[in-house]
Order: C-alpha cells, then sequence, then structure tokens
C-alpha cells in the first residue's frame, strides 16, 4: 500500500478483522502509531495475554480465562434453563441485554451443506449431557432467523423431543420501531406464521 513493511501488515491484518476494512485498518493503524506508548503496547500486551488466558469454557462454550466459565459457576443461574445459541457473540448480545438469567449453550454455527457443517461440527453433546443429568426443564433455540438457523432449530427439536424437556424458540419478525414496508420477505413471513392473538 504505502511502500513501508511493518506498516503494510499491521493494516492488512487489522483489515482482515470483522467490520474493519482497508481504510478503518488504515485509521486504526495509524491511530496506534501515532502513540505507541500509550495505545499500541498495551494493547499488544493485552492481545498477549488474552491468547494464553482466555478457554473456552468446556460446559458451555463461552470464552473466558476460567474453565467452567463465571456463568456455569454462576450459582444465581437458573441451571433448569438453557438458551442455544450460535456464537459466543450471540451468548455477550443476551448477557449484555440482561434478559437471560439462565445457562446457554453456544453451538459454534449451524448446520450448512455449503459451508460442509454437519451435526458432528456443533457444539451438542454437552447439552445432551446436562439434559441427561437431570434439571433441565427448557431448551430456549435463539438462533438466527436464517435458512440454516431454521434448519438447526428444527434438528435440535427432533433430538430434544424424546428428553421430554420442554422446546422454545426466540420470536422472529417485526423488530420493535421497524416498518413493514422496509421490512424483507423473509421476515415478514416469519412474522406472519409466529402471528399470536391478543
Amino acid at each position: 500500500m504505502m511502500g513501508h513493511g511493518d506498516i503494510d501488515q499491521l493494516i492488512t491484518m487489522l483489515a482482515r478483522l470483522p467490520g474493519l476494512g482497508p481504510r478503518s485498518a488504515r485509521r486504526a493503524a495509524l491511530a496506534l502509531l501515532r502513540q505507541p506508548e500509550s495505545r499500541m503496547l498495551p494493547l499488544a500486551h493485552l492481545m498477549e495475554r488474552a491468547a494464553t488466558s482466555v478457554k473456552t469454557c468446556s460446559l458451555c462454550g463461552n470464552l473466558d480465562t476460567v474453565d467452567p466459565c463465571h456463568i456455569c459457576t454462576d450459582a444465581g443461574r437458573d441451571r433448569g434453563l438453557i438458551c442455544v445459541v450460535e456464537t459466543v457473540g450471540d451468548l455477550w448480545a443476551l448477557e449484555r441485554a440482561g434478559v437471560h438469567r439462565g445457562g446457554y449453550q453456544v453451538l459454534g454455527g449451524t448446520l450448512s451443506a455449503l459451508a460442509g457443517l454437519g451435526p458432528d461440527d456443533l457444539n451438542v453433546r454437552p447439552l445432551f449431557e446436562r439434559i441427561e443429568e437431570g434439571g433441565v426443564r427448557e431448551v430456549i433455540l435463539a438462533l438466527s432467523a436464517t435458512v440454516e438457523g431454521a434448519t438447526t432449530a428444527h434438528w435440535l427439536q427432533e433430538r430434544l423431543l424424546p428428553t421430554g424437556v420442554a422446546v422454545t424458540r426466540v420470536g422472529h419478525g417485526v423488530p420493535m420501531g421497524g416498518a413493514l414496508d422496509v421490512l424483507d420477505d423473509g421476515t415478514l413471513a416469519a412474522a406472519l406464521t409466529a402471528r399470536r392473538s391478543l
């Protein structure tokens, strides 16, 4: 880009991060390089520490510095309620919203023939182990409103049916404040299908 090897490599690495394109990566690199002692070096140190200290929770799939994670060991959580999500980002979003006080199961993706992801690629074994141990009353499927999300939800629902555990799914459709004329066809179809009486 600019003929400066280390700078170009930094920009290239930053541009690989989600949400950062080449222009944003250049701005981020410039901000870091302008104040290396107060921005770049502390960030590099924290990244190095996180690379060795952060682990995947063996129970739910969350990322934390301890295993089991803080959510799984929180005595104030409802262990009878497990919310199944696709990614750790989804788990963090629900935690940020403060709307779920039970446990989680991070699948690590959804079933996708195109991406070559089958049932064996999903992190579901810990979920079934917890159900077999007893005490789980309900499994909430909080998967994306995509074909892959719906396929994965259907597959999980079939596997969970013999366990006797209640299986629910988060609502899909018109978001709060959303106007019908700007929604895509899939969202409108999901909203009409999931309608309920008032």
